[in-house]
């Protein structure tokens, strides 16, 4: 990593300067994620989290999470990381390598399970990535990867559909005509397989793309679709206030330009009442607990309750979402759909 003791600078100088965003508000939950944290030393990670710890108010055991690819996990690292961290998330993606040559991972499948072997010594609280819907991926092999979930009886799991990203291998074969483009109908049955089989061996499907046996839900992902406060530091990380979105800058070099200037490369966008309510919809939708009317009366207003309830009436009536206790919560038969029907249910500006 090219300027990596300046860069560790930079982080621990945005720490300095933000230290007081939170107000009294306690941290509960630390994550270490964004390409690949384990290229820094352990030394290095150390500084950080000491930064965190020395000037954020932090709950007693925060969740302390470090993302990582199978490829760079060994004992010897794996056993210093778990002297600070106490989550790890794996970057699996599959356990089969030609999907994995399909997605241009490093990894084989030999070393995903390695390396989940190998954090069970070491850690208990353990999450891998999945990813559904890759071109020649069959239900069954689709299967087989849900039963490595079982057999490794890991608490938590994130399944996401593949996404083509322009300029890469995949965009270019199916471009080519060499393999198959995404299919929808594929993405919609393999989403509901693993949601029916872990549903069967007892896990809570508490988001859309999360699995977690009981007691393991992410506190980092469920802040996220709770709408808690949040700072996220380093370039191209976003936080979040209430009333405020920020992100950095998404550039290195400049990034650690503006910290030696002591200044925040931070851009700030202020949320109106009709961003929140689209926000509140569009993230309650995808959790299992819904969109709280009353959060939306106490916080926007009872024109923003009876508008939300006016629109969902369609919806309601076809059974694509539920009025629950006073939540309107996603059925099975909408699932797949809870984007789409998010954005029905947004107000215009």
């Amino acid at each position: 990593m090219k300027n990596k003791n300046a860069f560790i600078e930079s982080i621990l100088q945005e720490i300095e300067l933000r230290k007081d965003e939170l107000g009294s508000d306690k941290v509960n939950t630390i994550y270490f994620g964004g390409g690949t944290p384990t290229v820094l030393e352990i030394k290095e990670i150390n500084r950080i989290i000491n930064s965190v710890f020395k000037n954020f108010k932090t709950i007693e055991n925060p969740e302390i999470t470090i993302e990582a690819n199978p490829d760079d996990l060994n004992e010897s690292n794996l056993k210093y990381l778990s002297e600070n961290f106490n989550r790890i998330s794996i970057g699996v993606q599959s356990f089969y390598d030609k999907e994995l040559k399909l997605m241009n991972r490093l990894h084989s499948s030999n070393q995903a399970k390695k390396s989940i072997e190998l954090s069970k010594k070491y850690f208990y609280n353990i999450s891998i990535d999945l990813i559904y819907g890759i071109p020649g991926l069959s239900d069954e092999k689709w299967m087989k990867n849900i039963e490595k979930v079982k057999e490794y009886n890991l608490p938590h799991v994130s399944a996401y559909a593949l996404t083509v990203e322009p300029k890469t291998t995949l965009k270019k074969l199916i471009e080519q005509g060499k393999i198959d483009n995404i299919d929808d109908r594929v993405l919609k049955r393999q989403n509901k397989i693993i949601a029916t089989e872990l549903g069967k061996s007892n896990y809570l499907n508490y988001e859309l793309s999360s699995f977690a046996q009981k007691g393991y839900m992410s506190i980092n992902n469920s802040a996220y679709w709770k709408r808690k406060n949040y700072i996220g530091l380093g370039p191209s990380a976003h936080s979040f206030n209430g009333k405020q979105r920020m992100w950095n800058i998404n550039n290195n070099i400049k990034y650690i330009k503006s910290l030696k200037k002591n200044t925040l490369p931070i851009t700030i966008e202020n949320l109106t009442n009709i961003d929140i309510y689209n926000e509140i919809v569009m993230t309650g939708l995808r959790t299992m607990w819904g969109i709280s009317l009353d959060e939306i009366e106490n916080n926007l207003g009872k024109d923003f309750k009876d508008y939300l309830l006016n629109k969902s009436r369609i919806k309601i009536q076809n059974n694509l979402i539920t009025l629950d206790n006073n939540y309107l919560k996603i059925t099975k038969k909408g699932r797949f759909l809870s984007d789409g029907i998010a954005s029905d249910l947004f107000m215009l500006n």
